[in-house]
């Protein structure tokens, strides 16, 4: 007997990229009218879920590795099973995470900034310690570039258990005590009560003056009126946002002219890369639901 194909509804936008990875795992794109066993959710918001999510549906897969506030909504707790892209855009957004520290430990942010010849001098990554703030599929693959390229890494994380890809791993509750231990800052962390601002102004005054922050996980990480203090009085030697708080950041927020600073306004995963990895995400699940496995991503205590 042929197995019957699961039925796939993607909506709101519906990427070409996304329907054929659909086809290719052997299911079948449905309409909006007709019954579906898998939601494809393209957008980061609930609006207008509710209409797509009827009785059939058994799976939804989001778009977005951080699910706080899909969580925070009750509709993960439904009964149905819902993932989330952890993992899919980690190559890309980690790229991005070391490029900005890149840019701000060689102090590229200041010389952006010159109109003059002043030569500026620097500690390279082989010298620095960097401490990396979460251990999921982004944190984990900034770490190996990281390490790549000479830095010692710190992971902090959660649980505290050890980190393949790290030198050391230290759990959250701990933290206090690894900042002074540290030169830089990555964070690459969701939104949760535990999170927010987890990089206050004792965490930043801790790091040394040519210390640098980045962050490519959620703006609420990071004290926005403390780093403007720290940054102020020239204690930190840079920070690289790819997300703010609040977020977007308003046009008149001193952020965007300090002279240490570079937002990238949430670019680490543009649109060019991120509908073809989550395409590759779909007929991953797709492929393991059709063997009665246990899909990707499946989002289970609030992660």
């Amino acid at each position: 007997m042929t197995p019957i194909a699961i039925r796939v509804r993607i909506a709101p936008a519906q990427p070409d990229v996304i329907a054929r990875a659909v086809t290719a795992a052997g299911a079948v794109v449905v309409a909006d009218i007709e019954p579906a066993d898998l939601v494809v959710w393209t957008s980061s918001r609930p609006a207008g879920i509710d209409d797509q999510l009827t009785p059939s549906v058994r799976w939804v897969q989001l778009p977005a590795a951080g699910v706080e506030s899909w969580v925070r909504s009750g509709r993960t707790s439904d009964g149905r099973v819902w993932m989330s892209a952890a993992g899919v855009y980690a190559d890309h957004v980690a790229e991005h995470a070391v490029a900005g520290l890149l840019a701000a430990v060689h102090r590229l942010i200041q010389h952006a900034h010159q109109d003059r010849w002043s030569p500026i001098g620097y500690r390279p990554l082989t010298q620095r310690t960097v401490a990396v703030v979460g251990g999921g599929g982004i944190g984990t693959a900034a770490m190996h570039r990281l390490v790549t390229l000479g830095a010692t890494v710190l992971a902090v994380t959660r649980t505290g258990q050890p980190v393949e890809a790290a030198h050391e791993t230290v759990a959250t509750a701990h933290a206090r005590e690894v900042w002074r231990r540290v030169d830089d800052i990555v964070l690459a962390v969701p939104a949760t009560p535990a999170t927010r601002h987890f990089v206050d102004e004792a965490a930043l005054r801790a790091l040394p003056t040519d210390g640098c922050v980045v962050n490519v996980g959620r703006g609420e990480a990071i004290d926005t009126a403390a780093l403007l203090r720290v940054l102020d009085d020239g204690h930190l030697g840079g920070a690289v946002l790819d997300v703010t708080d609040p977020e977007p950041l308003p046009v008149d927020h001193p952020l965007w002219t300090h002279h240490r600073v570079i937002v990238s306004s949430h670019s680490a995963n543009p649109t060019s890369l991120r509908w073809p990895a989550l395409a590759r995400r779909v007929a991953e699940n797709l492929t393991r639901i059709a063997a009665g496995a246990q899909p990707t991503g499946v989002i289970e205590d609030g992660y």
